[in-house]
């Protein structure tokens, strides 16, 4: 099976996962705060490096495998295990400054891109 099935089939998981996530927190915990988002990313985040260090340490895995737990899989139960391990990895190679310019850019340009991208349509269809 080609990589891209591999790492579509882990998304559609990860993605029905991280539904069910969110419903459960909503029932659970109400509308107050945005726990299942929460939840998926900081577990997401949490599982990122379990896995990544599992698989460099003890568990050889082929690449579809890989593809599929951690693009796919962590992809579709949220990008934010991703930008994560983007950190890690930067700062890991004692590039600090990087990493935190990379973490409050993230943060701080999505944030104003959603914002944006908020205004604009609803500029466009006033």
């Amino acid at each position: 099976m080609p990589l891209t099935l591999w790492i579509a089939a882990g998304g559609a998981v990860g993605a029905g996962a991280r539904h069910l996530v969110n419903v459960g927190a909503t029932r659970l915990l109400g509308h107050s705060f945005p726990y299942g988002t929460f939840t998926v990313n900081v577990l997401g985040s949490l599982i990122m490096g379990m896995l990544i260090g599992l698989m460099a340490l003890k568990w050889s895995v082929s690449q579809e495998m890989r593809a599929f737990l951690t693009t796919g899989m962590l992809g579709g139960f949220t990008t934010f295990s991703t930008f994560s391990l983007d950190f890690a990895t930067i700062w890991d190679r004692k590039a600090h400054g990087l990493a935190l310019i990379y973490a409050g850019g993230s943060v701080g340009i999505s944030l104003t891109a959603v914002f944006f991208g908020l205004w604009l349509m609803r500029w466009v269809l006033a």
